[in-house]
């Protein structure tokens, strides 16, 4: 049987296996039904080693070997493998889900946090601050900020970050507010199919339309300030940029001239 690498090599990133396993599980796959034997000849695979990867491709669901001599083995339906490879995946990010909830939970982690605390008693204010990149980590990162945040959270963005922060943030605006007193305030440049998000919005978040607007930017507690750089039309989300300061003095004062325009604006239309 032949088989050209670059199937074997997709086959081995999409399912994590050794090249040796993918050859092997090819050639079952082509014959439905096989001995050890018949599948080292067919797949060049050393016969010392067809065993030991046919148990391996067993145990992870891959095979199935039938009873009797000789001793032969069963494909899998690709369909079941795909549905086995998930659960398989979901019950170890379960377990790993698990272990980091028990070390938040340890003596290890208080200690790690005190030295964090110490540790930052040592720092100067003036180098509370870094570079963030890709939109991916920016999301994360304002993720982090609101989850601390204590009484305010300030989002000011595009039309088009509007509508992505939705899909991000939902589920965090509601969790912030549902456990704490915390207002959320979002302004946007708001068009027909970003006005439909508002009401997804309303019990979590206060949403205001501004015109022409092209800042991006969070504000937390008057305290943390996140800002992107670049206009989003003209970066690719991967060459995003965000800078973090916190610097309560910079802060209170964006936070305030924020207020004063946000007192001048009707909800949903600019005066």
């Amino acid at each position: 049987m032949i088989v050209q690498d670059e199937f074997l090599k997709k086959l081995r990133s999409a399912f994590d296996l050794n090249i040796y396993e993918v050859k092997i599980w090819t050639a079952l796959l082509s014959r439905g039904l096989a001995t050890a034997g018949e599948l080292s000849d067919i797949s060049n695979v050393p016969r010392s080693r067809s065993y030991d990867v046919l148990e391996s491709l067993e145990k992870k669901g891959f095979v199935i070997m039938k009873l009797g001599k000789p001793i032969k083995y069963i494909a899998v339906q690709p369909q079941e493998i795909i549905k086995r490879v998930k659960k398989a995946i979901q019950i170890n990010a379960d377990d790993q889900i698990k272990s980091y909830d028990n070390i938040k939970d340890s003596t290890l982690f208080n200690e790690i946090e005190l030295l964090y605390k110490q540790g930052i008693e040592h720092v100067e204010p003036s180098n509370l601050s870094g570079a963030i990149r890709g939109r991916d980590a920016i999301y994360n990162h304002m993720e982090s900020m609101m989850e601390k945040a204590e009484k305010s959270v300030i989002l000011v963005t595009t039309e088009e970050g509007f509508v992505r922060k939705v899909a991000n943030f939902s589920e965090t605006f509601k969790r912030i507010k549902e456990n704490s007193n915390v207002k959320i305030k979002i302004a946007a440049p708001l068009n027909k199919e970003s006005k439909k998000l508002v009401k997804d919005l309303k019990d979590y978040a206060e949403v205001k339309h501004v015109n022409n607007i092209t800042a991006r930017f969070m504000l937390i507690d008057g305290r943390e300030v996140l800002f992107m750089i670049n206009n989003d039309k003209e970066v690719h989300e991967s060459y995003d940029v965000g800078v973090w300061v916190d610097t309560p003095f910079f802060t209170s004062a964006l936070e305030n001239m924020f207020n004063m325009s946000w007192k001048r604006i009707e909800a949903g239309k600019n005066e």
